[in-house]
């Protein structure tokens, strides 16, 4: 995946976790961020737990929204700490 596609992917899993998760956001640009790491952190889940994740944008964005939706959860509960 080049590196515009990461982006658009990080962008949608961001603002889609951001939407899932309530609280306050953190804003476009660390949505991204927290969608483009979700992706990491949601294919190694993915990897650990034998889940085979299919090709593909809806793939690639889903197993991102629920890495992002983690990552964020992680976040919150540092952020009120």
């Amino acid at each position: 995946m080049g590196f515009i596609a990461w982006l658009i992917v990080g962008a949608i899993a961001g603002w889609l976790a951001g939407v899932l998760v309530k609280g306050g956001g953190f804003g476009v640009l660390v949505d991204i961020i927290v969608g483009i790491v979700g992706a990491f952190i949601g294919g190694w889940l993915a990897g650990i737990l034998g889940i085979q994740v299919g090709g593909g944008w809806i793939a690639s964005i889903v197993t991102a929204t629920v890495g992002a939706v983690i990552l964020l959860f992680i976040l919150r509960l540092i952020k009120r700490a």
